[in-house]
Parts: C-alpha cells; structure tokens; sequence
C-alpha cells in the first residue's frame, strides 16, 4: 500500500509581474518542498537558488490555457519568471507542504 501525501498551501502566495525583464519570488520557506506556479500570460519559469532572477526563453514553458503545475522545489530556491514571445500577465506562486 502507498502513503498518500496531501499538500496544503504554506503561507501567503505571491504573484509575479510577467514581462521581458525576468522577475523573482522570494525564497521557498523552510518545510516547503513543492510549488504550484499557474500563469496568466504565456511564459518561462526557473527554481534555483541564484541571487538575481536567473531564467531564459529555453526554460519549462508555462501557457495561460495550462492547468496549475506542480515543481518540486527545495527551501531557499526561488522562482524566476519571463515572458514568452510578448506575452504578458502574472504568475501565481503558491508554496506547498504536506
């Protein structure tokens, strides 16, 4: 039999200007191991532990039509955010915990 593992938000969410300059959330708290990123606009999200907003167009593409999506993340990393093309909008950032 498999343990089933539910998540539960952890705190507040953020939510992140996309645009062409690359934005950063603040880092994952500690006991958060996965985020749900759903986008507004089309575009490129990143999870690294850089100091400065570290991400480019070869990177997990997140479109407004998708379902939220679940990344694992580990405490301290952040989530980086471009847009696609022109795209514009916002990236809803929502630590999770079990």
């Amino acid at each position: 039999m498999s343990a089933e593992r539910i998540l539960r938000q952890s705190g507040a969410g953020q939510n992140l200007t996309i645009g062409a300059s690359a934005v950063q959330s603040t880092a994952a708290p500690t006991g958060v191991y996965a985020v749900r990123l759903t986008a507004t606009g089309n575009c490129h999200v990143s999870i690294n532990s850089a100091a400065a907003a570290s991400v480019a167009a070869t990177d997990a593409l997140l479109k407004s039509t998708d379902i939220p999506q679940l990344f694992a993340i580990s405490p301290t990393e952040k989530v980086s955010v471009i847009q696609d093309a022109a795209s514009t909008g916002t990236l809803n950032v929502v630590w999770l915990t079990q």
